[in-house]
């Protein structure tokens, strides 16, 4: 794995929960829960890629086409 999509990852983290603690310290319970949700829908979408090599990985080990 890429050291590069890892630092990318907790940065994305970082950033959503210092918004999601702003939000709720100012009561928008509402909107920091889909920071939250946004944050994890934009890791996914990084991680799309990976997980397509993986399974392509796995399916050349166990000689699945």
């Amino acid at each position: 794995m890429d050291i590069g999509l890892i630092l990318k990852i907790a940065g994305v983290g970082f950033i959503v929960s210092v918004l999601t603690q702003i939000l709720s310290k100012n009561g928008r319970d509402d909107q920091a829960n889909f920071v939250s949700l946004a944050g994890i829908i934009i890791v996914l979408f990084m991680l799309i890629g990976k997980i397509g090599e993986l399974i392509d990985l796995i399916q050349g080990v166990f000689g699945i086409v």
